[in-house]
């Protein structure tokens, strides 16, 4: 990794499930090494009751969070923006990293259904910070 701390944005569209989930395992995995924010395109007004549940059950607690709107000034911000199903929404500037994780979308799930979706985005977060270190 270089001297400088990266920054990571996870977008997805209510910013409520994956990209919350997401920010979780960042934070927690990379601790102090990298920034990170989550925003999505049309915020809910809270975050999905099986993502928290789902990341208690790893240790995380993402009960602070709340879902955001995403600004170009995050964009812009971050060296590496992710987007989960934001499709077009998402602005695009020059000389960003971008990927895109096709990932399940939890919203009105249960907790059955979203235990492969937090472990896949573990699993996509990991391989995020292994490539910060290459």
């Amino acid at each position: 990794m270089s001297d400088t701390k990266p920054s990571v944005l996870f977008v997805c569209v209510h910013n409520a499930g994956r990209s919350q989930m997401a920010a979780g395992f960042l934070r927690d995995l990379a601790g102090d090494g990298v920034e990170v924010r989550s925003a999505g395109s049309l915020p809910a007004d809270r975050i999905n009751p099986m993502a928290v549940e789902a990341m208690r059950e790893v240790g995380i607690d993402i009960t602070a969070e709340e879902p955001k709107v995403l600004t170009a000034d995050a964009v812009q911000a971050s060296d590496v923006v992710i987007t989960m199903g934001c499709g077009d929404t998402c602005p695009i500037y020059p000389g960003k990293r971008y990927e895109d994780w096709i990932v399940e979308d939890p919203a009105g799930q249960g907790i059955e259904f979203v235990r492969p979706i937090r472990e896949e985005i573990r699993t996509r977060v990991e391989r995020l910070i292994a490539s910060f270190e290459e």
